[in-house]
């Protein structure tokens, strides 16, 4: 059977910041559900405009790449939702590199299934699960990040939870109760950070983002619960 081709909306060259500890190129997947207000992608989210470029050519960039690059990531968008992602993950691993995965959990019974190919995920976890629908505006949504993040925490496969905070969508109240949520779930490995305007489109967000929400004594609260924690502020 033919490979199916991933719909790329772009994609980095080189980065050292998306894949912890490791060289990677990044690919963007077209499209997304949910309509956060914060989205740094909101180009990404339409499904149905035409490829930024085209798979085969990313495929052969990336066979340059080799012993240059240490992994591939995709992110999005959404990258689970294009059911090309299983086939364009297993070519990139053909290539031996390692693979990446941005997810913010909308399928998933997709995560689950391209886990197995994954070597590192980063799962947003955007607030906590009550409080889920209002920042996505879309129901249900609260119900498949929680299944997502049990999917990954059952997987064994290396990831990072982390959270974006803007104080007019993410309180104190709904990062406290998520922290005490996932850790429970058992998450070992966690990051908040600081909204940056970079990206979103949503004019009313850029001028309220004030300053950040995370004095050192909260965020101290938050780091006790986790083995592993990072707090990323804005420039």
């Amino acid at each position: 059977m033919a490979e199916r081709a991933l719909k790329a909306g772009g994609y980095t060259r080189f980065t050292s910041t998306d894949y912890p500890g490791q060289l990677a190129a990044v690919v963007f997947v077209q499209g997304c559900p949910w309509r956060c207000g914060y989205c740094h992608n909101p180009h990404l989210q339409a499904r149905d405009s035409a490829p930024a470029i085209a798979w085969k050519e990313m495929l052969a960039f990336f066979a340059s790449r080799v012993g240059l690059l240490d992994a591939v990531v995709f992110s999005g968008g959404e990258p689970t939702l294009d059911p090309a992602l299983e086939d364009a993950m297993r070519s990139v691993k053909e290539l031996g590199f390692k693979i990446g995965l941005h997810t913010a959990g909308i399928y998933p019974e997709r995560l689950k299934e391209v886990l197995p190919l994954v070597d590192w995920v980063g799962l947003d976890i955007k607030t906590s699960f009550e409080a889920y629908d209002q920042l996505t505006t879309v129901p249900g949504s609260g119900t498949a990040a929680q299944a997502a993040a049990n999917i990954v925490l059952q997987s064994g496969v290396p990831y990072e939870f982390r959270t974006t905070v803007h104080p007019a969508l993410t309180t104190r109240e709904h990062i406290a109760t998520l922290t005490q949520q996932i850790a429970g779930m058992g998450c070992q490995s966690y990051a908040l950070q600081d909204f940056r305007a970079v990206g979103c489109r949503n004019e009313d967000l850029i001028d309220s983002r004030g300053g950040s929400t995370l004095d050192n004594a909260f965020v101290d609260q938050v780091r006790s619960r986790f083995r592993t924690f990072t707090l990323r502020k804005a420039d």
